[in-house]
């Protein structure tokens, strides 16, 4: 018996978390960010093959962050960048998003709030207002 698929409402948030997981999964940089996977260190005289691999191995670390860093806006890209390893950014992000029930509707009234007393000045131009609007949306 098939199951009608059902719609899930998620967040923005829980959308990117999806999105995220899945795109590090098709690159092989999911534990890295997952379990901060560790890399052994070179066996006593290497072959040629043996260093190349240790070495894409090191470089997937480095593609981890770079793809956290890339999925960002500026403004929450400068509250992490001082995060090295893809495993503390997305804990802090994790943190930072999923935050305890009472924690989200606080901060939903107050981006309500902020939206409702949001006007345009006579000396704004329209694209200072529209980026201010597209900060408060993000």
């Amino acid at each position: 018996m098939l199951l009608a698929a059902v719609p899930v409402l998620l967040s923005v948030d829980q959308i990117w978390v999806v999105k995220m997981r899945s795109y590090l999964k098709s690159f092989g940089l999911w534990e890295f960010v997952d379990q901060d996977k560790q890399i052994p260190p070179l066996r006593a005289n290497p072959t040629i093959a043996q260093i190349k691999q240790h070495e894409e191995e090191k470089m997937k670390k480095d593609k981890a962050v770079t793809c956290l860093h890339s999925a960002l806006t500026d403004s929450v890209f400068t509250s992490i960048m001082h995060l090295e390893i893809a495993k503390e950014i997305w804990d802090e992000l994790k943190e930072r998003y999923e935050g305890s029930e009472r924690v989200k509707n606080v901060n939903m009234l107050t981006l309500k709030r902020e939206f409702e007393i949001l006007k345009m000045k006579e000396s704004e131009s329209v694209k200072d207002y529209s980026s201010k609007l597209s900060e408060l949306v993000n």
